[in-house]
């Protein structure tokens, strides 16, 4: 998939992880979601392997909705590119 898949419609808010280790890609998405209102969206960009499992989980778990997911760049560390919409009354309790 190109990246423009996950670029198009433009998110509202770009989240650059690239480089950080889990868990600090989970917690940096739920802040920036937090500051988002409902129906909006944010693109996160994350290096870490296991931002493949925990940024779908978190989506599920605080009732937002991932809209798409892709991987890009060569296979030894791809970028990771997951584009969530914010739920309405979203967020952990």
């Amino acid at each position: 998939m190109s990246q423009d898949d996950c670029r198009s419609p433009v998110p509202d808010r770009v989240l650059d992880c690239r480089g950080l280790a889990c868990p600090l890609p989970v917690l940096r998405a739920r802040k920036a979601l937090a500051g988002l209102a409902a129906g909006k969206t944010l693109l996160v960009e994350a290096t870490d392997p296991m931002a493949a499992i925990d940024l779908p989980h978190l989506a599920r778990q605080d009732g937002h909705v991932l809209l798409h997911q892709e991987r890009d760049g060569p296979a030894e560390r791809p970028v990771l590119r997951f584009l969530i919409r914010r739920g309405s009354g979203a967020g952990p309790a």
